[in-house]
């Protein structure tokens, strides 16, 4: 492991992200993705993605169907599609294996694989030199990022923090491990150096109930220069450390090669409070579990 020392510390607390390479094994990579792969082969495609259009109440029916999917997946292992994979019926236009984009949010607590790496003594020891005191883990997902003729989606400029608020800010953590090489072709993150230090603009918080989206915005995400961007490739088995108000994206996905990537997000929650106002919320099946077994 790369020693953390006192000069690596200080640069992440400077830059807002760390990118320590080969944090993980090749092996615990392919066991990942073998997982991964045994997961996609029993999914079942949920009733809200096989609606067949016709009136405008079924089309409502469908969007509350898809947002309470969303809403309460924070305890659950589910599956969300790239635009246009799948026709009304809900049957695959293309191999389902390159139409999910991710699977969340709860893999970190309800898959044996994912747990383990989420609760390895070296995520572990991490998080005591990050001097994190009583993390828990708030929320997993498995991207795919694949180049498909479906999918042309970059993940514009954003921060964590817009969808996972906390009183104070500052207190959430981004581990995004590479299960494949991550590269500018095949969409490595981008970074603006040193940009978790203004606070956020956005937030993305809950509506009342009724309303016909289950998610809204409050205020804006500014327009960042392209030029205050840096890539961040990184080599399978790679972890990516996020502050959670660092400004990042990526790119289009224009090699012909998949992305994989495992992340989690970890909240200090010594002295915090979870915002009840955010998307996910924990349950009382699954209250957010200590990142220290």
């Amino acid at each position: 492991l790369l020693p953390l020392t006192a000069a690596v510390l200080s640069q992440f607390h400077e830059d807002g992200f760390l990118a320590l390479e080969r944090f993980f094994t090749a092996a615990e990579c392919d066991g990942m993705r073998e997982r991964i792969r045994e997961v996609v082969a029993e999914m079942e495609v949920p009733p809200h993605c096989r609606t067949e259009f016709s009136t405008k109440e079924e089309e409502q029916l469908q969007a509350q169907g898809s947002s309470d999917y969303f809403l309460t997946s924070g305890d659950k292992i589910r599956f969300f599609f790239e635009k246009g994979v799948l026709d009304e019926k809900g049957n695959f236009l293309i191999p389902k294996e390159k139409s999910i984009s991710k699977i969340g949010h709860a893999l970190h607590a309800h898959d044996p694989v994912f747990k383990q790496i989420t609760h390895s003594s070296k995520v572990q020891e991490l998080g005591r030199k990050l001097g994190l005191e009583r993390p828990v883990v708030v929320q997993s997902m498995y991207i795919f990022k694949v180049q498909s003729i479906m999918s042309l989606v970059a993940v514009t400029p954003h921060q964590d923090a817009t969808f996972l608020h906390t009183e104070p800010l500052g207190r959430v953590l981004g581990f995004w491990i590479a299960l494949e090489d991550a590269t500018l072709e095949n969409g490595c993150l981008w970074f603006i150096p040193g940009s978790h230090t203004s606070g956020i603009t956005r937030r993305m918080v809950r509506t009342s109930p009724g309303t016909s989206t289950c998610v809204e915005f409050i205020g804006s995400e500014p327009t960042y220069e392209d030029n205050r961007f840096i890539p961040v490739p990184i080599s399978k088995g790679g972890l990516i450390l996020i502050h959670g108000e660092v400004v990042h994206k990526s790119e289009l996905n224009t090699s012909g090669l998949s992305r994989h990537a495992f992340t989690f997000h970890v909240m200090e929650a010594k002295d915090t409070s979870w915002s009840r106002e955010n998307w996910l919320q924990p349950t009382p099946e699954l209250p957010f579990p200590s990142l220290y077994t």
